[in-house]
């Protein structure tokens, strides 16, 4: 299944952005106990983060990322979605 390196830049109204945080967590855990968020995280500078994804293909890859409430909450500043083929770590058999 492809995986998927998505790179978020953020607003910098950090509160406004905080107060989605809980339920942008919410979604991307749900994501992650169906098996299709392997990581994701903030940049130690929160300004943005990475998000890793094990999908089927890019059109779910982009129904996710509309789905993500900080889409809807107008907080993603920039978005970089790059397929991804890693061919060595612990994530793969």
């Amino acid at each position: 299944m492809p995986k998927y390196a998505v790179e978020y830049s953020y607003i910098e109204d950090v509160p406004r952005r905080h107060a989605v945080r809980p339920e942008h967590r919410d979604y991307l855990r749900a994501l992650a106990e169906q098996g299709k968020v392997l990581a994701a995280g903030a940049w130690t500078a929160d300004d943005g983060g990475l998000l890793v994804f094990e999908v089927d293909d890019e059109a779910e890859m982009q129904k996710v990322l509309d789905n993500d409430p900080y889409k809807a909450a107008e907080v993603i500043a920039s978005t970089k979605v790059t397929a991804w083929t890693p061919v060595l770590g612990v994530w793969l058999d």
